[in-house]
């Protein structure tokens, strides 16, 4: 009887401590496997259809090996035509304003659609030249053969890197980014999302500039800069198509549609021309202070 009763107590213990080391081993697996699961890689599409450039900010980790926070501010294309499934995902982000690049003769006949409540602030950076650059050459599309002569042989390339020169220097620009870059200081302000038309020229100078000021590498900057091709040139296939069969070079509208690295770094050449460094470009062209920067790289970078 003794043996029987020692017998099921041995058996009762070793079965607790067994079940207690594979709850242990269960626990521990499960916890590997959770962090495992691989963040969403800095710089890429948050999936959302009808906004396919819609991008976090953050993620990407500078120079010194600090990383930008997530979740604090956006670039996106245009917010117009959402679905209403996509509008649900846009309030997901809690934000709290959207500041809108483009010119008034982008935004009039698409004007913003935004979840209730988020405050919308529009930054006109090239309201000084309405008439020109990026915002106004896809009328020319319609005439292949005319669009051959105007904009070939590396015309319209030239027209982009103007436009980014515009971007640095035009008073519009400065006092728009300006205004941009300030309200991004402001925790109270935050989430936040900025974007133009396609959200890669205007938007694309805006987001260089800010992940340069943090600290990122510069390779790193190109690279995000460089992925707005692969959101929004398959939003205009079926037009390059067409403009392509009637006769016009497929160079055009990519170039058009697309971003390349001499346009991003034309506007560099302008920051490093006119006050030598990005610092500067934010105290002396901006009026954004040596302390005001400190605040924002605060606001943003963890170790």
């Amino acid at each position: 009887m003794y043996t029987m009763n020692y017998t099921n107590k041995l058996y009762t213990n070793i079965t607790l401590v067994l079940f207690i080391l594979l709850s242990s081993i269960i626990f521990i697996s499960c916890s590997k496997k959770s962090d495992d699961v691989p963040e969403p890689k800095p710089g890429h599409s948050l999936g959302i259809a009808s906004i396919p450039n819609l991008r976090d900010m953050g993620g990407y980790k500078t120079a010194d090996g600090t990383t930008i926070t997530r979740g604090l501010v956006y670039r996106s294309n245009q917010l117009y035509n959402i679905s209403a499934g996509d509008m649900i995902s846009l309030t997901k982000l809690n934000l709290k304003n959207v500041f809108d690049l483009r010119t008034a003769a982008e935004k009039n006949p698409m004007p913003d659609e935004l979840p209730v409540g988020v405050n919308n602030v529009w930054l006109d950076v090239l309201a000084d030249v309405p008439a020109s650059g990026p915002a106004n050459l896809n009328a020319l599309l319609t005439d292949p053969k005319n669009a051959n002569t105007e904009l070939g042989d590396g015309k319209v390339e030239a027209l982009f890197k103007q436009a980014y020169r515009h971007c640095i220097s035009l008073p519009s620009a400065k006092t728009g980014y300006r205004k941009l870059f300030l309200s991004l200081a402001d925790k109270n302000q935050l989430p936040a999302l900025f974007h133009c038309a396609t959200g890669k020229d205007r938007t694309g100078w805006a987001a260089a500039a800010f992940l340069t000021l943090l600290g990122v590498p510069k390779e790193v900057v190109m690279e995000d800069y460089l992925r707005s091709n692969d959101y929004i040139l398959p939003m205009y296939d079926t037009l390059i198509q067409k403009f392509v069969a009637a006769g016009g070079s497929p160079s055009i509208p990519k170039a058009i549609f697309g971003v390349k690295e001499e346009y991003l770094n034309a506007a560099f050449d302008e920051v490093q021309t006119k006050y030598g460094s990005i610092e500067k470009y934010f105290s002396e062209g901006l009026g954004i202070t040596v302390e005001q920067q400190t605040a924002l790289r605060k606001l943003y970078l963890k170790d």
